[in-house]
């Protein structure tokens, strides 16, 4: 028997790179392709349309965005602007989406094979056009304007993302410098040199600082281009004076139940491959000061990305070898775990939000990941709703155990009351 695998979603003809989910219209945004290489595999922008169908959460085919010869590596999203990764570019779209009344009608475009479709899903069309209609859905795809992000020998845009009102974005790669550019004129407003070797991630907090890792091993926390602070995971945590361990992803998250709370997770994996891996790391900090709060070790297997539910309620995990899961943010304890799940490295993972039509899509169960890497595949992992017990039968119970337990004593020894 094979190893068990979580229920494929989509499948696309392209690698898959990129991932994010609108939250308003029910979309899902998957994106890669093969890039420039003449291999005859195409690069493009997926958008799916997410939808319950007998109880169970599908995904179909509304509109394909080709984007020639440039395979989209990184996604951000601001409402209806994406900013995508291409090469050493970073290219804006915006997209509309709306019910349309009538029937099945295209507009623009001409008939092609449209990529291979999950067992089960619902029938979706494909056209080469700026405009597609299917089942009353309408969907517009247009380029903004599109900017060089990074200037290195082999440049190659590693990260972006919005900052919290969506007017600025800011980016990171190979040449180690960070830009941050107006939305969605793309003027650049500042720029400088935030590590020696690549950028792996970047984070935009609400208060406006910036964090980033890199190759160099650190970790750093910008406010514009002054630095505030580095950080030092293993000063609460356990030490290796052989094994250098890099930062792999940062992401920001909120605290539940605490709306000025805030809270920065980063993942910690070691830098060099060994025959006997040690294990990577998860740490936890406070989101004002930048102290760590607690790590905890999160296997063995090579963390290849990270994401934090809108909630900031849990964390989203995938490796290099393929497995995904899904921690609680607050004791950093996994709640799931898909083992070599799509058995490549899976490149990004994202939560269902929590607003929009999010919680008509997530039906009783308590949060749902996608997940995406180079085998082509979007897979859905659901977490069930953990079953709590109400502080009234707790009560209830703990009274009728002492008057239980003080029966039993006086039946035991007479006159023990």
């Amino acid at each position: 028997m094979g190893r068990r695998r979580a229920p494929e979603l989509y499948r696309a003809p392209f690698p898959l790179y990129a991932l994010q989910v609108d939250p308003s219209a029910g979309l899902l945004i998957a994106a890669g392709g093969g890039g420039a290489a003449k291999t005859g595999i195409k690069n493009g922008v997926h958008f799916l349309q997410l939808e319950r169908i007998n109880g169970r959460l599908s995904a179909s085919l509304v509109h394909s965005h080709d984007t020639e010869t440039r395979a989209t590596m990184n996604l951000a999203l601001a409402g209806d602007i994406l900013a995508a990764g291409q090469d050493a570019h970073c290219q804006l779209l915006h997209f509309q989406a709306h019910q349309q009344k009538g029937n099945k009608a295209e507009k623009a475009g001409s008939k092609e094979q449209g990529p291979r479709q999950r067992k089960g899903a619902v029938p979706a069309e494909k056209k080469c056009g700026v405009e597609t209609q299917q089942e009353g859905l309408e969907l517009r795809v247009e380029n903004l304007q599109v900017v060089q992000t990074d200037f290195s020998p082999d440049p190659l845009q590693k990260v972006v993302c919005f900052n919290h009102d969506n007017t600025l974005l800011a980016t990171g790669g190979t040449d180690g410098y960070v830009r941050v550019w107006k939305v969605p004129s793309l003027e650049k407003v500042l720029e400088f040199k935030a590590h020696e070797g690549e950028i792996e991630d970047l984070a935009l907090g609400p208060d406006g600082k910036l964090v980033t890792v890199g190759w160099d091993l650190k970790a750093s926390v910008w406010q514009k281009d002054q630095l505030v602070t580095q950080l030092h995971w293993q000063e609460n945590g356990p030490t290796f004076s052989s094994t250098p361990y890099r930062y792999q992803a940062c992401r920001f998250g909120q605290v539940p139940d605490q709306p000025a709370g805030l809270r920065l997770f980063t993942v910690q994996i070691p830098h060099k491959r060994l025959r006997q891996p040690p294990p990577c790391y998860l740490t936890a900090w406070d989101g004002s000061n930048f102290l760590p709060l607690r790590t905890k070790s999160c296997g063995h297997e090579v963390i290849s990305c990270l994401n934090v539910s809108e909630s900031g309620t849990f964390l989203g995990l995938g490796t290099v070898t393929g497995s995904v899961a899904i921690y609680i943010a607050f004791s950093l304890q996994c709640l799931y775990y898909m083992r070599e799940s799509h058995g490549i490295v899976v490149t990004d993972v994202a939560f269902l939000p929590e607003k929009g039509r999010g919680p008509e899509l997530l039906g009783s169960h308590e949060t749902a990941l996608f997940s995406v890497a180079v085998d082509s595949r979007c897979q859905l992992h659901l977490l069930p709703s953990r079953r709590s017990v109400p502080v009234w039968l707790l009560l209830l119970a703990c009274v009728g155990l002492i008057v239980v337990t003080i029966l039993l004593l006086q039946s035991a020894f007479p006159g023990f009351l």
